[in-house]
């Protein structure tokens, strides 16, 4: 079977954008001083889309490392509302997306590096793999969906790509 390797590149919100938004303390974004001059408001950094009759939850996933090289064989995507990650520490971690719609095939996947101080928010039904942590178990705090409804479809890549280890 053929493989396609996949090299990441490095997570920016202008790359990001067709997949949804990046999370993250910038100047790049709006920001104002707040509480009497004692903290910045880095302000509305993800459109949370909770969908038709669903709630925004609060989670904290807890991912385990994974190894490189990794063989990417599937994605997923929530169609009725978006999915943001935070994570909770300073480590990289893997994000790998592909456009909303028919499944994707790994000529559609796209690989970013994020680094420990980058959040996600994965727009309603864009692909992506679930948690790649790196280096180490990492905590990342989840904003999507709660509520009725199917909110979670998963597909076989059939043809695998594989992210080279560094």
């Amino acid at each position: 079977m053929t493989t396609i390797t996949l090299v990441p590149e490095p997570l920016t919100r202008e790359g990001f954008a067709p997949f949804g938004d990046v999370i993250e303390a910038s100047d790049a974004v709006r920001h104002f001083t707040i509480n009497a001059g004692n903290t910045e408001r880095y302000h509305d950094l993800a459109a949370v889309e909770p969908g038709p009759d669903g709630r925004v939850i609060v989670s904290i996933f807890r991912g385990q490392p994974r190894q490189l090289p990794f063989k990417v064989e599937m994605m997923e995507r929530h169609p009725l509302g978006s999915q943001a990650f935070v994570p909770m520490a300073d480590w990289s971690y893997l994000v790998v997306v592909a456009p909303a719609g028919e499944s994707p095939r790994v000529e559609d996947l796209r690989v970013f590096l994020a680094r420990g101080d980058q959040g996600v928010n994965y727009a309603p039904g864009v692909w992506h793999h679930p948690l790649l942590a790196l280096d180490a178990v990492s905590d990342f705090l989840v904003i999507d969906r709660g509520g009725p409804g199917n909110n979670c479809d998963e597909v076989s890549l059939e043809t695998p790509g594989w992210i080279p280890a560094p």
